[in-house]
């Protein structure tokens, strides 16, 4: 039952993030105020740049006013992305942003007091009761759940003491209930820039004093962060020295592959314009085989180019979500690409990747005691939801009339929001 107590749900996200408002069984999306304004999606990014006017000489910004920023003066500011893609990392300790450094938390707290300041009114006075999205495994090789925690609580600490954490897909099923009449069993599959969730939720009738129940979730820290990885392994990486060899005391070894790692990795690529790694790159340049590839990774780390790499790997990725074929073209820091990609091609890319996701959707199977014939409905959400290969998985298993979509970037934070008005909110919270 609703206890109609107003709350806010927050869907903190690698790509994008959103908020809305639940009151009186009711839940609306925050819209944001501006010219560079996107409705109701905020882009989780941030850019830094060097302000005396301002409070320690940095100022900074956060979502598309970030990106507009960062478009504006490139060179002279720095732009950090899918900065919750390390929450659970014990090896990630702090962003060296210029010459200061920033904790997790405190990139959060800075992202958050920008959020509200461009939702305008609706944003000032915030409800007492926050709900906030986690995912239901955490990104990473190794994630730390306990210390995503600590780092979530300092984050949101400037926002109250009511916080509450649901798992992403569990606000999903939330808003998918308040769309439907009938009881369900439903999968919900929340395909974000981090992780893929899945959970089984039960739905009642409305007016049912359970309306929804939660019977269990499993996930992977695999979306479309790692899809684009994929894409940078394949076309961009090998221009960049991937596979070449350097001299080292007379032998000839390969080129430390942790160096591809960060720069196709949209968390760590901005933190990589650092003194050190910058020195290592350029000693490492004067003994590689091949300078000149080496040398056009140092451009694309110097001229702050990660942005717009990352805008043609989008580009060619939602291309590829309609179109057989689709060309992809990036052009700066000394390095030009243009190439005709397939979905076939990408698809075969992403492969393993896909493997992993069916997996844990057979976990999220299990860990809730159903089978795919108990399954009613399938609602998808998520950005990634939209690229065939994944959309195939739950055509297969279930059937393509059982499938559901709609507010892809919206559908978590409008259900947590009415999550947070539930009399219940223990049954939700993780």
């Amino acid at each position: 039952m609703q206890t109609g107590a107003r709350a806010l749900g927050l869907d903190f996200g690698t790509t994008n993030s959103v908020a809305a408002l639940g009151e009186g069984g009711r839940s609306d999306l925050v819209e944001f105020a501006g010219e560079q304004a996107t409705g109701p999606v905020f882009r989780s990014a941030l850019c830094f740049w060097h302000d005396d006017g301002v409070r320690g000489g940095m100022a900074h910004e956060a979502g598309p006013w970030a990106i507009a920023e960062y478009l504006e003066y490139p060179q002279d500011s720095r732009f950090i992305q899918s900065f919750k893609s390390v929450a659970a990392s014990p090896i990630f300790e702090h962003a060296t942003v210029f010459e200061k450094r920033y904790a997790f938390e405190e990139l959060g707290r800075m992202f958050l007091e920008r959020m509200a300041e461009h939702g305008g009114g609706a944003l000032k006075a915030l409800p007492s009761r926050i709900i906030v999205g986690r995912p239901v495994t955490y990104a990473g090789s190794r994630p730390d759940e306990a210390l995503a925690r600590r780092r979530y609580d300092a984050m949101f600490s400037a926002w109250g003491t009511d916080i509450h954490y649901v798992y992403e897909p569990l606000g999903a099923a939330f808003s998918y209930a308040s769309r439907i009449t009938e009881p369900a069993t439903i999968l919900v599959a929340d395909f974000g820039g981090g992780t893929s969730d899945f959970s089984i939720v039960k739905i009642g009738t409305p007016g049912s004093e359970r309306r929804c129940i939660p019977l269990g979730s499993a996930g992977v820290g695999i979306a479309g962060d790692r899809f684009d990885y994929r894409i940078v392994d394949n076309l961009v990486l090998p221009m960049l020295g991937k596979g070449g060899s350097y001299r080292s005391f007379g032998k000839n070894l390969e080129i430390p592959r942790s160096y591809f790692a960060d720069f196709a990795d949209w968390s760590r690529l901005a933190l990589m314009r650092n003194r050190k790694t910058m020195a290592e790159l350029e000693r490492l340049q004067k003994s590689a085989a091949d300078p000149d590839a080496i040398g056009r990774m140092i451009a694309l780390i110097e001229q702050e180019l990660g942005y717009p790499l990352y805008d043609a790997v989008g580009q060619l990725k939602r291309a590829l979500s309609s179109a057989d074929s689709a060309h992809f073209h990036f052009d700066g820091g000394g390095l030009g690409i243009e190439a005709e990609v397939t979905r076939s091609d990408f698809e075969r890319w992403i492969a393993e990747d896909i493997a992993r996701i069916e997996t844990s959707v057979d976990q999220a199977l299990a860990n809730a005691g159903v089978t795919p014939q108990d399954i009613d409905r399938v609602f998808l959400t998520g950005g990634s939801s939209l690229i065939p290969a994944i959309r195939a998985i739950f055509d297969r298993r279930f059937g393509a009339g059982q499938i559901a979509t709609g507010g892809e970037l919206t559908s978590i934070a409008h259900g947590l929001a009415l999550i947070g008005q539930e009399d219940h909110l223990a049954e939700w919270t993780a």
